[in-house]
């Protein structure tokens, strides 16, 4: 594609001509470089992990449907995993047969695999192992990963706006949570069980969720039931930050992509603290803002939260985490602009998944030596390499690319910037100094095609 190492080029242009699956490096240097300032660097031969299948991931429910004449593009939304139903539905109603076995129509159009949250909050072990026996033993639906409850680090203060005296706290929860998950694996013991769903964990303890007595959530539930949970989940919606300041900046917006490292660095280790072992990441509930803000320039609908996803994602793509819901696949009227897909448009936002399904899954060293510039690179399975570039700068940006081993070749540009959309790619050639001019507020996707 781009940069230097003429022999290895032709030698790679060689296998790609014949065919071979073996193009990828099989040994992975010991040395990871640092990127010089001004650069966007590459090196295919570091391999860096495998994305999870799971990384597109949404959420929906019963209470809201893709609209009839949007149903195309949800079934070509590359969206991988589908958590069902979303948010606080579930510990408000019950899931009926009648809800399920359309949902899993419905996953299987879009082509992606089902997650069921049970009732925790007057639901009952015995109602939780029902589900799992109607999907997976009666009706053989293979549903393989479940959840109990929604937000229970929120579940006292609903409790005492409606009255009921309940300090529910993390002992509570740790306990009926420990019940449930017994029942629905006595049911179908290969279903894996994901929690503890609490909300707004980041890497600071001092403002992570606390019960009554002052016990942290997450802590409190890995030292309980890490023996029986499969995935670590939590919930994160970072704005607005106060019912008095609902306005959110685009600044506020680009500061905060900062966070998701930090927090997966945090996560993983008090995972290894209390439960000793190593046990995989997901974020089931995801967007910038809690509320159903639009129209703004950093609301859920906007331009720059789409730009803001696409970080995010790159992030949490290399911090190897397992799944990520954003919230949500569809929204419209009172619901806000949270969906991929409004009532008869598709929003931002939805690009970024567009722009995801092309990217490889083989992770490949990127790094960027370029202020507010990321870049993440991957090899696919057809044996293109692609580069996605995130620019969150206000303005645009130069860098210069220097990608190990290959020289300049035509390559597949798909862009999503403020004057255009990822609908077709455009013929792309590196320039022989190796500079690209990022627009602002921009992703970039090259493929070069073997």
């Amino acid at each position: 594609m781009f940069g230097k190492g003429y022999l290895l080029v032709l030698l790679w242009l060689a296998i790609a001509a014949c065919g071979s699956p073996a193009l990828r490096p099989a040994s992975t240097p010991a040395v990871i470089p640092t990127p010089s300032p001004g650069t966007l660097a590459v090196d295919p031969a570091i391999s860096q992990g495998t994305v999870s299948p799971y990384l597109l991931g949404s959420n929906y429910g019963p209470w809201i449907a893709v609209p009839a004449d949007m149903l195309a593009a949800a079934f070509a939304s590359g969206v991988q995993a589908i958590r069902f139903p979303g948010g606080a539905w579930g510990d408000r109603n019950d899931l009926k047969p009648y809800h399920i076995d359309p949902f899993i129509d419905f996953c299987r159009q879009v082509g992606a695999i089902p997650t069921i949250s049970v009732r925790l909050r007057e639901g009952t072990p015995q109602q939780a192992a029902d589900l799992v026996r109607y999907a997976n033993v009666e009706n053989e639906y293979g549903v393989v990963y479940w959840s109990i409850g929604n937000e229970p680090t929120l579940l006292a203060a609903e409790l005492q706006t409606l009255g009921l005296a309940n300090d529910y706290d993390t002992e509570q929860f740790n306990t009926e949570w420990r019940e449930f998950a017994l029942a629905m694996k006595a049911v179908d013991p290969d279903i894996k069980l994901l929690g503890p769903e609490i909300h707004q964990f980041n890497y600071d303890d001092n403002f992570n969720p606390k019960d009554s007595a002052g016990r942290d959530w997450m802590t409190e539930f890995l030292k309980a039931n890490g023996d029986l949970v499969d995935v670590i989940t939590f919930h994160r919606y970072p704005f607005p930050t106060s019912r008095d300041n609902p306005n959110v900046t685009i600044e506020e917006l680009r500061q905060h992509t900062k966070e998701w490292e930090k927090s997966m660095v945090h996560l993983r280790g008090l995972i290894k603290e209390n439960t000793g072992r190593d046990i995989p990441i997901a974020v089931t509930e995801v967007n910038t803002h809690w509320n159903n803000a639009v129209g703004g320039e950093a609301t859920p609908d906007s331009h720059y939260n789409a730009i803001w996803l696409a970080e995010m994602l790159g992030q949490l793509m290399r911090q190897d985490v397992f799944m990520v819901n954003h919230w949500m696949l569809t929204s419209h009227g009172g619901y806000g602009g949270w969906g991929l897909i409004g009532r008869g448009e598709v929003r931002p936002s939805y690009y970024v998944y567009q722009l995801y399904s092309r990217f490889g899954a083989d992770l490949v060293y990127a790094g960027s030596g370029v202020e507010d510039v990321s870049v993440y690179a991957a090899w696919r399975d057809d044996g293109a390499l692609t580069l996605l570039i995130v620019n969150l700068a206000d303005t645009e940006k130069q860098a210069t690319l220097q990608v190990e081993g290959t020289v300049p070749a035509p390559a597949e540009l798909w862009r999503l910037d403020p004057q255009q959309l990822p609908e077709a790619a455009s013929d792309f050639t590196v320039p022989p100094d190796g500079v690209l001019s990022l627009p602002a507020h921009s992703v970039s996707l090259l493929i070069s095609n073997p």
